[in-house]
């Protein structure tokens, strides 16, 4: 897949604007005390416009880059903020953009439907319903199914199914949909009848590896991931910047005989809770006057100060240069 820029936004890191300067975080004060006075902590905030991370799932035949949505963080050194960037004089570090599941759920998703037959008057009513609109990644679904036959016919077997949607909107609009848990059952419902029935469901992507197109939530290095979680879109002026939209529906079919199948949708959303709030800032006092030694070692950022116990370092590397490329092979 060709690249499309979505957002670009440069901003000056060192020396700081003053008027943009900002509290350091309890992360970048313990940063600070780490590396010393040539640490230079920055701010910088993605508009909520924004798409998340996601990347639709390669088939096994498939190579090279998978299409998606990346968000990357270059810092570079130059004598302006216009000028070119090149790959010896910069970094690259690729972040994901993530959504939570809202703090208040909306009400419980519940359908129902009525068919009736040819040379009949006679008809079949389905109503199905989930325990609530919000589910966590690897919480299981419960649907209810409510049939009333009051038809001449006979529902054969009951089908539910959960199906994840994938609205492409990058280059040309476009929507995948893949069906990410299922279940059928042998229920019979014979003519003037009812039936009522709880299906259970736990849609992952453990079951769902091999298919191709199915929407992921982004990942870092070789973390595993999840499917993608439903998009909230707060604001849908702009439509080019969407990137990948993720909708989940539970799909309840009932298999009726000599044809005439009935059924219908119900849709739910899929995320992660919000997580815990970090711990406030500290001062700046916290910083001390004289910078300790410098540790070299900025791979592993060892320490035996107690108060680093909790620093979380996901897998950092870096870029030896040797030599002096050409630039027109350095251009980012």
């Amino acid at each position: 897949f060709p690249l499309k820029d979505l957002y670009i936004s440069t901003f000056q890191a060192f020396p700081p604007v003053p008027e943009e300067r900002k509290p350091n975080s309890r992360l970048q004060e313990r940063l600070l005390k780490k590396l010393g006075q040539h640490a230079h902590p920055f701010y910088f905030t993605i508009p909520q416009n924004l798409p998340c991370s996601v990347t639709l799932q390669p088939g096994p035949e498939d190579t090279g880059k998978a299409c998606g949505v990346d968000f990357e963080i270059r810092a570079f050194c130059a004598k302006s903020i216009e000028e070119k960037i090149h790959k010896r004089n910069s970094v690259r570090l690729v972040i994901r953009k993530v959504q939570y599941a809202p703090e208040k759920p909306g009400p419980q998703p519940m359908v129902e439907t009525t068919r009736s037959f040819l040379m009949s008057d006679r008809s079949l009513h389905l109503e199905a319903s989930l325990d609530k609109e919000l589910y966590y990644h690897g919480e299981p679904i419960s649907v209810n199914v409510h049939v009333t036959n009051n038809s001449t016919k006979t529902v054969k077997r009951v089908k539910i199914s959960v199906r994840q949607y994938a609205d492409i909107c990058l280059f040309s609009t476009a929507q995948y949909k893949c069906p990410v848990a299922q279940q059928e059952a042998d229920d019979q419902v014979s003519s003037s009848s009812t039936f009522c029935k709880v299906y259970t469901l736990t849609p992952t992507l453990d079951k769902n590896r091999e298919k191709r197109g199915l929407a992921l939530d982004g990942k870092l290095k070789h973390e595993d991931t999840n499917l993608a979680s439903s998009t909230i879109v707060k604001d849908v002026t702009n439509k080019e910047v969407l990137g990948i939209l993720v909708s989940y529906r539970v799909k309840v079919k009932l298999v009726v005989s000599r044809g005439g199948d009935v059924s219908v949708e119900l849709p739910f959303i899929l995320m992660h809770p919000k997580p815990v709030e970090p711990p406030a800032s500290r001062p700046q006092s916290a910083v001390p006057e004289m910078d300790p030694p410098i540790d070299t070692n900025l791979i592993e950022f060892d320490t035996n100060i107690s108060q680093d116990d909790d620093f979380v370092f996901e897998d950092f590397a870096r870029l030896r240069l040797k030599g002096v490329v050409d630039d027109k092979d350095e251009d980012c």
